[in-house]
């Protein structure tokens, strides 16, 4: 795999909720304790037709 820089690796960073860079770009100081719940609250009001496939089982 080639390393694609850190332009690159910033971008990534920004698109993962896990990361602090994420939340740095959305005007918070760094990670919130809570942010799984955060996550899941906003993937839920952007897909509110979408299921949990682990749930159903």
């Amino acid at each position: 795999m080639s390393n694609l820089g850190p332009a690159h690796d910033n971008h990534a960073n920004q698109l993962n909720p896990n990361n602090d860079a994420f939340w740095e770009s959305r005007g918070w100081g760094s990670r919130p304790e809570d942010w799984e719940e955060r996550s899941e609250e906003k993937t839920k009001e952007l897909l509110p037709n979408t299921t949990d496939p682990l749930s159903e089982k």
